[in-house]
């Protein structure tokens, strides 16, 4: 069941890119501020991706209740094979045969890491300590990225802003796993854990830096980045933080890391295309 809640997540959550992408488009904003989502929010199309993401971030929640943090996040990299005949379709994205072809392989890639890897086992929270130094090592390479990303061209700026963003997702749905196991001791426990609140700082922080990456007007590199940095991101907090294990002799770990091998080609590969932002017409 929770291969089937994470797809419909995937799904919700590629609409949600496109449209919050193509309201980035279709009226530019200046600067990158803090308060850009309260800009973006008198744009109906933002709120409808919004209101995708939402809806996508409930079904997420659901498979993070009954399933493992490293299963349920690398399944949502399908998004990025739904977003691109979505982006062709509702934002008039450029979509090539490399694109899909890499979209493809970073499935796959995915796909087998999952299937080999097996990850089982693990619990549903953790110490605060552990998540003190998972909270640095995830905030460290993310100030990195969006401080490098000012100086580059579109499509680069926003393979770097939506790999931070990707690094912030997995931290987020660790951090939702938590949340939604301490709901079996009540909503006032809920209110009352700092979880909840670490969960909806690094949200808001996360879903800035993924429409700061949109706004770069290149969907495939946003997609390739934040779709594949989050569940490696979320393997490694899985056995880290909720001690979850993978089972991988000398031949397993050999096809692991060339599963992963795959992902970071493909990744590259359609971070580099749609070199020029596509023209969107405003309404």
């Amino acid at each position: 069941m929770e291969i089937v809640l994470a797809l419909i997540a995937a799904a919700l959550f590629a609409l949600g890119s496109v449209l919050q992408q193509k309201a980035g488009a279709d009226a530019p904003t200046i600067g990158a501020r803090a308060g850009l989502l309260l800009q973006m929010v008198r744009r109906p199309i933002w709120l409808a991706g919004v209101a995708a993401d939402g809806l996508a971030f409930v079904a997420q929640a659901a498979a993070l209740g009954i399933g493992r943090l490293a299963v349920v996040q690398p399944l949502l990299v399908a998004s990025v094979v739904f977003a691109l005949p979505l982006g062709a379709w509702l934002g008039g994205q450029r979509v090539g045969r490399r694109e899909v072809i890499a979209a493809i392989a970073l499935l796959a890639g995915l796909g087998a890491f999952i299937v080999v890897a097996d990850p089982s086992g693990g619990h549903d929270g953790a110490p605060l300590g552990a998540w003190l130094i998972a909270a640095a090592a995830c905030g460290g390479p993310c100030v990195a990225l969006t401080l490098l990303a000012p100086r580059a061209p579109g499509p680069r700026r926003a393979a770097l802003l939506g790999a931070a963003a990707g690094i912030l997702f997995a931290l987020s749905a660790a951090l939702t796993k938590t949340v939604v196991s301490e709901l079996d001791n009540g909503l006032l426990t809920v209110i009352t854990t700092w979880p909840l609140y670490g969960l909806i700082a690094v949200g808001y922080v996360s879903m800035t830096l993924n429409q700061m990456s949109l706004d770069a007007g290149a969907l495939a590199a946003t997609m390739a980045t934040s779709t594949a940095l989050d569940p490696i991101a979320s393997v490694v907090l899985g056995l880290t933080l909720f001690k979850e294990s993978v089972s991988a002799g000398p031949i397993e770990l050999l096809v692991i890391l060339l599963a992963l091998a795959v992902v970071v080609g493909a990744m590259i590969v359609l971070a580099r295309d749609q070199a020029q932002p596509p023209s969107l017409a405003s309404a």
